[in-house]
């Protein structure tokens, strides 16, 4: 929790209000008492509920403020996490960051109420009654003996089925990732019964913890119906006997179910925001990749680039071991290799997704590791094997929110006749999959990015005419052609047609350097 940004100043002005609310509880006490004896209408009265009225509104607006801004950091957080479970961030950034906002606006402004609001009311008590003040001074702590006790089990189940639902999701994600290769093997049979299964426990989970809630629920309604009943019968008597006058005895009857109003809220929030709970803790554990310093600059434009003795490690297993070569500026180099060889590890580690173990990587002679990540990506232009579409127009995944020439990149890029035969043109909304767009007219979405990016000064090509026909190879090879020019640019290269495009071909086999020579 202290994690949170604003958490304090937060839950300053939840007990700021939290005290007003008080103030406003007794006023309305008072003013109920005198009218209900006959006294009218006062003013007291009519301030008391207005003023409950503009708390309430105030804090749900403060709560949502607080809320949204700690899902954003929330997510934020998970999208930088290092975590390789993608189903599993997914589920946390969607639906668990989502169940966070109970705990947030429901159980946290209910649990500072809670404290100020019943301890406002007994001193009122004592200060009228004595005796009505002891009964509800000896009762009050039941309600919160009973939530936690129910509370601890709550938690439990919950936690379970919070672990149920991100291995549910986890391993959903990886299934359809994988759906062809499962088909292929016949095995997709097998893994929907699975899935089936994972999702039947984590239905029977949400059920029992559903039912221990409602049970507590019960529990807490029933300990402060009688609580209030002992207060309640007590005064009947006395008002008979005459040892207590009617406005004094009205004004106890009010004001004891509001010391334990705010209790049994609390209770009942704290059970429908466990969930949130235990999504806020599983989020605030998360390991981040820590921010880069960076102490070194550099001049823009196309880069010479050198891999001194550069090793990098996926889960023990070697992906490079010392890596040595260099890519002078201006010149292109392909890399060539069987599947596995280590050649997109090359360029994860130019873009910074991966660290070296050892070794490192100097851009126009400064260590790629003192650089400023943002301001060095900004330099990078960057096709990969299957560039990401997002949801929106084709122009906005073109440009990706820059200022970029979009007409101009499409052309550079062989894209504009695709544009021109779309419904809107470069308005058309491609969705996140592209499902209006082919795969090679995907691959030229992508190459149309790089395009954009004129000042880049590095390009990398990961195989971007990998599984496209020879007429789309053809479109994909004259657009590349056209971004190389006056830039330092490394390919990913399977195919003859991009191994012309480099000045020198590097040869990687098990992560190593094998022969290098000139295309």
């Amino acid at each position: 929790m202290p994690a949170l940004p604003g958490l304090r100043r937060y839950l300053a002005a939840l007990a700021a209000l939290g005290v007003l609310s008080a103030v406003a509880v007794l006023l309305q006490a008072e003013g109920l008492a005198t009218l209900l004896t006959g006294g009218g209408l006062s003013a007291f009265l009519v301030l008391a509920v207005l003023g409950r009225v503009v708390l309430t509104w105030g804090q749900g607006v403060l709560s949502g403020r607080f809320a949204a801004g700690v899902r954003g950091g929330l997510r934020r957080r998970l999208l930088d996490s290092v975590s390789d479970r993608a189903g599993v961030v997914a589920t946390q950034v969607t639906r668990g960051v989502d169940a966070t906002d109970g705990y947030l606006t429901g159980y946290l402004p209910s649990l500072v109420v809670s404290v100020v609001v019943p301890i406002a009311v007994v001193v009122r008590l004592f200060t009228t009654d004595l005796v009505s003040a002891l009964v509800v001074t000896a009762t009050l702590p039941l309600i919160p003996v009973f939530a936690i006790l129910v509370g601890k089990h709550t938690a439990a189940r919950t936690s379970r089925q919070w672990s149920l639902l991100l291995k549910l999701g986890g391993h959903f994600l990886d299934v359809v990732r994988g759906l062809g290769t499962l088909r292929v093997f016949g095995r997709a049979a097998a893994q929907a019964s699975q899935v089936r299964a994972m999702a039947a426990a984590h239905a029977d989970a949400t059920l029992k913890t559903l039912r221990v809630a409602f049970l507590s629920s019960l529990v807490l309604e029933l300990v402060a119906t009688l609580s209030v009943a002992l207060v309640a019968v007590p005064i009947g008597f006395r008002l008979l006997s005459g040892s207590l006058d009617a406005r004094t005895a009205l004004l106890i009857l009010v004001l004891a179910p509001e010391a334990y109003l705010p209790l049994r809220a609390a209770g009942a929030k704290f059970h429908a925001a466990a969930e949130g709970l235990t999504a806020l803790r599983e989020a605030l554990a998360v390991p981040v990749v820590s921010p880069r310093s960076a102490v070194s600059t550099r001049r823009r434009g196309a880069p010479s680039v050198v891999f001194e003795r550069v090793s990098v490690l996926y889960d023990g297993v070697p992906a490079l071991s010392e890596v040595d070569f260099s890519v002078p500026a201006g010149s292109r180099v392909a890399l060539v290799g069987p599947s596995a060889a280590g050649k997109s590890t090359v360029l994860a580690v130019l873009l910074g997704f991966v660290t070296p173990v050892s070794g490192r990587v100097l851009v126009d002679g400064v260590d790629l590791r003192s650089l400023s990540p943002a301001d060095w990506l900004a330099d990078v232009a960057w096709v990969p094997q299957r560039p990401t579409l997002f949801r929106g127009s084709l122009a906005s995944n073109i440009s990706l929110g820059s200022s970029a020439d979009v007409p101009a990149a499409a052309r550079a890029a062989a894209l504009d006749s695709v544009a021109a035969g779309l419904p809107s043109g470069y308005a058309t909304q491609v969705g996140e999959l592209g499902e209006v767009l082919s795969a090679g007219q995907r691959q030229r979405v992508g190459l149309a990015r790089a395009l954009a990016r004129t000042s880049a000064g590095l390009v990398l090509l990961d195989e971007p005419t990998a599984r496209l026909d020879s007429r789309t190879e053809s479109a994909v090879l004259s657009a590349t052609r056209r971004l190389l020019p006056g830039r330092t640019a490394v390919l990913v290269a399977h195919r003859p047609a991009m191994v012309s495009l480099a000045d020198r071909v590097i040869e990687l086999r098990d992560g190593r350097v094998g022969a290098e020579v000139a295309a």
